[in-house]
């Protein structure tokens, strides 16, 4: 296309937002339902990502370290987008019925949780092995040592790399409009059924995407500017 072309088709571009604004009270509510449903899903990926990864320090564990693996590995290695599927559609199949909501925090959970396990499992092996021997040295069992001595060091190593899995989990949510989650995403879709503006009603759920991204990542580099002040980070 020739550049007098590529003017004259952006110039006659016709945008009309007036969808989008008309239709902002369905999309607050998507997008309330958007961060409801990422805020359950990153507190079961925090917790499914710290017990995998503590499961993953020690080989010599056959058993947990193998389910550990099994699950990072079975996680990773496939689409987040089939593994909302199967719970969705796939699971009554066997007589199990799990609602929508629930099959999207569950679906997003497991999913962030592989990836924060490894987050977890590469900032504990961060620490210096010396001070869990010297934990041991003083009585303290593994346990005591890894909660009180470990882990608190451990976590502040991990905000860099978590914020980014937090972003990217914030992004993974759009699929779940495909399993009939009445987020965002869905909620566009509706407008756009009925009003034909597609381009107008993306590019509003992508600036609503871009300020909740935007949100997330300045409170991230506050709370780490915060740290790295107080010493706690190196």
């Amino acid at each position: 296309m020739r550049e007098s072309d590529f003017r004259t088709s952006v110039m006659s571009l016709d945008l009309n937002f007036a969808p989008v604004l008309k239709g902002w009270e369905a999309l607050l509510h998507g997008t309330l339902v958007t961060i409801e449903i990422t805020a359950c899903a990153l507190v079961l990926g925090c917790i499914i990502g710290l017990l995998v990864g503590i499961g993953r320090l020690n080989p010599k564990r056959y058993v947990v370290y193998s389910l550990c693996t099994t699950y990072i590995t079975l996680i990773r290695g496939t689409p987040l987008l089939v593994q909302l599927f199967i719970w969705y559609y796939g699971l009554p199949r066997l007589d199990i019925m799990l609602p929508a909501f629930f099959c999207g925090v569950i679906g997003l959970g497991l999913y962030s949780g592989a990836y924060i396990s490894e987050i977890v499992r590469g900032s504990i092996q961060s620490v210096d092995r010396g001070q869990m021997e010297a934990a041991r040295s003083m009585g303290m069992s593994y346990t005591q040592a890894m909660l009180k001595i470990i882990l608190p060091q451990a976590v502040v190593r991990m905000i860099p790399p978590l914020g980014n899995e937090f972003i990217a989990l914030i992004k993974n949510s759009a699929l779940i409009s495909l399993i009939t989650i009445h987020d965002v995403m869905h909620e566009g879709a509706r407008i756009i059924s009925t009003s034909y503006r597609d381009l107008e009603v993306y590019l509003g759920i992508a600036l609503i995407y871009l300020i909740l991204t935007s949100i997330t990542t300045l409170a991230l580099r506050k709370l780490e500017t915060k740290l790295r002040a107080g010493g706690m980070v190196q």
